[in-house]
Formats: structure tokens, C-alpha cells, sequence
């Protein structure tokens, strides 16, 4: 199956499941994910490291309606972004493909919102 159909695929189902936030997150999991696909190395969790901190980046989508949804683009579509520095790089793909991860990922960050 070809990659851009299965990013299709995971965007309907999140948008068909809105407020993952809302559901049960297992916070663990969604930390292992995201250092094992690399989100780690430039997002801290309460640090900004070469890019906001996931806390940060929760804080900007809280009370967003279609947060979840900009979120599961962000990570499955490779766009371009700025680094803290001013740089610009193309933020990773994330390559799993298992959805409830990906929604407990998603759920996890927005979770972080103070």
C-alpha cells in the first residue's frame, strides 16, 4: 500500500475520532514513540531544544478545533519548518503506520498543554 494512501487513511480516521486528547493517553507509549521516530532530537518535551518543546506546540493548539487533525499533518506530511534559529529543514515523517499510536502520539502531545 502506498504511503500517501495510508497517510489518507490515518487523516480519516482522526478526523472521524475527534478529541483524541479527550481519550485515554497512555503517556508512556506515546514517549517511546516519539524518541524511537525521532521527535526527540528536536523537540524536548518542556524544552525547546533546535524546536519548540512539545508543551509549547501543545500550548498553541489548545482550544483549536481541528488540533488533532493539524497535528496528524504535521507529522505524516513532512512540511517545511522553522527551526528556533531561523533556520528552515522539512520536519520528519513519522514512519509507523499503527493508528491508535499515532492518535495516543497525538493525544499525548496535546495533553502536555498548560
Amino acid at each position: 500500500m502506498k504511503t500517501s494512501t495510508i497517510r489518507a487513511m490515518i487523516a480519516v480516521a482522526v478526523l472521524t475520532c475527534p478529541q483524541i486528547a479527550n481519550s485515554a493517553v497512555d503517556a508512556e507509549a506515546a514517549r517511546v514513540l516519539a524518541k524511537k521516530e525521532g521527535c526527540l532530537k528536536c523537540h524536548g518535551i518542556d524544552r525547546d531544544k533546535t524546536a519548540k518543546s512539545l508543551t509549547a506546540i501543545a500550548g498553541k493548539f489548545k482550544g483549536v478545533a481541528d488540533a488533532d487533525a493539524k497535528l496528524l499533518w504535521h507529522i505524516t506530511t513532512g512540511p517545511k519548518v522553522k527551526d528556533l534559529d531561523g533556520g528552515e529543514d522539512v520536519h520528519d515523517i513519522i514512519k509507523t503506520n499503527d493508528k491508535s499510536a499515532i492518535n495516543n502520539l497525538i493525544g499525548w502531545i496535546r495533553s502536555l498543554a498548560k
